[in-house]
């Protein structure tokens, strides 16, 4: 029997069982490092699979590990963690979880199906033993959307404690079309940092601003300011964002605030160019404080950052290959590079990253997650242009179509690893 057929058999078996895992955890979702119950049900499918788990690591992440023989170690990832968004997709095992605080939660970034596939990846991996030789390394990070499971995992000595892979391989589901599998090689995602930043005044009486300093005209002239960098100190051929997302200060309209605090989210493709926006953030902020009388300087604290996703393009045309084999080239799409982020490159970059060692290859592919309902209302000639009309990850109403997407996540995770094992 030829070996995609016995892929597809081995999915069938486990299907009915992940579609269940699946299900409860998108019912069950949990916030960044607070992913005690969904690391537990993974830590004990993964037992029942038949691999060395362990759990805790970094937190709440899971690492199963699956020793075959002499051959390369091949870690396959995925992430767990959800959003603090109140679902609106109407499905009949939507979301209903808030946390104690009252903020609703919801699996809006697929999170759930990451981490289904690969548990169902896992186990087909198991039953089709005979067929490769190496060590399998799973790995279900927390903390993704916060940008923090990826480094905990390695602080807790992830390649000490267990294995150092040869190639690292993740997924993220995408509005294309379901069955469909992108690939890009190089630049696929950008670097993100989110800064806070605490501007100081002298607050005081309405009626009396020239006995104060005002820190909401500081913020606000700075605001302005800020969206000058990209327009006029950014070359033109380079893909930057700099948002100022929060701005909040004050607490009623006859009062002037001691201090007002903004979050500004910075993303770019190049190290150096992000490198040069972030000190031109703080040089325009310093500069607008001292203009406005600020009695002491700004503070800057990052609250979130992630390294530019840069796929090993002899990766990529591995893994591109043995996916065209099993659901065929009319089922890959090029993908285009997006300003989004992601955590993943962490674990190839264990050099610049002061983890040890060399840099590690990766690749990261994208899945389609589309009904072909939602598709059909879409035009243009590429997946990644027809995309852009659909609701996209983050969305309170994005919703993946669970049988085909699950199907396709599993696949794409065995064959991409099997490209890279001994047979």
């Amino acid at each position: 029997m030829h070996i995609n057929e016995l892929i597809s058999g081995a999915i069938d078996q486990v299907y009915a069982g992940v579609e269940r895992l699946y299900k409860d955890i998108h019912q069950h979702p949990e916030l960044p490092f607070e992913e005690f119950e969904t690391s537990r049900k993974l830590a004990e499918q993964l037992r029942q699979a038949g691999y060395e788990v362990t759990t805790g690591v970094g937190k709440t992440g899971v690492v199963g590990l699956l020793r075959n023989g002499e051959g390369p170690c091949v870690m396959l990832r995925g992430d767990m963690d959800a959003l603090p968004i109140r679902e609106q997709t109407g499905l009949d095992y939507a979301s209903c979880k808030q946390t104690e605080a009252g903020i609703p939660v919801m699996h809006a970034c697929g999170h759930d199906l990451h981490a289904s596939c690969l548990a169902g990846a896992a186990a087909v991996l198991h039953a089709l033993r005979e067929h490769w030789q190496g060590t399998l390394m799973i790995v279900h990070q927390p903390a993704e959307e916060i940008f923090g499971g990826a480094q905990a995992m390695l602080a807790d000595g992830l390649y000490e404690r267990f294995a150092r892979p040869d190639v690292i391989l993740g997924q993220h589901n995408m509005p294309a079309l379901s069955g469909m599998v992108g690939h890009l090689a190089g630049q696929t995602m950008s670097a993100a940092t989110t800064l806070g930043v605490t501007i100081h005044g002298n607050g005081g009486h309405g009626s009396m601003p020239a006995q104060t300093v005002d820190p909401v005209v500081i913020a606000a002239h700075a605001v302005v300011r800020l969206q000058t960098i990209v327009s006029r100190e950014v070359e033109p051929s380079e893909q930057v964002i700099v948002t100022v997302g929060k701005l909040q200060a004050g607490t009623q309209g006859n009062v002037i605030p001691h201090s007002a605090e903004l979050e500004i989210n910075v993303r770019s493709f190049s190290d150096e160019v992000h490198d040069q926006v972030i000190a031109a953030i703080k040089r325009i902020i310093d500069a607008e404080c001292q203009a406005g009388r600020s009695p002491r300087p700004a503070e800057y604290r990052v609250l979130t950052e992630t390294i530019t996703m840069n796929n090993d393009a002899a990766t990529v045309a591995r893994l591109r290959q043995a996916h065209g084999d099993f659901f065929g080239a009319g089922q890959l799409f090029e993908m285009k590079r997006l300003g989004g982020s992601e955590d993943f490159p962490y674990f190839g970059n264990a050099a610049a990253g002061g983890f040890g060692g060399e840099d590690i290859p990766y690749a990261y592919w994208f899945i389609g997650a589309a009904t072909p309902e939602n598709w059909q209302t879409t035009t243009g000639d590429r997946a990644a242009e027809r995309m852009l009309q659909l609701p996209m990850p983050h969305s309170p109403y994005y919703a993946p179509d669970r049988q085909p997407s699950l199907i396709t996540g599993m696949a794409a995770m065995v064959t991409g690893a099997l490209a890279f094992f001994e047979r």
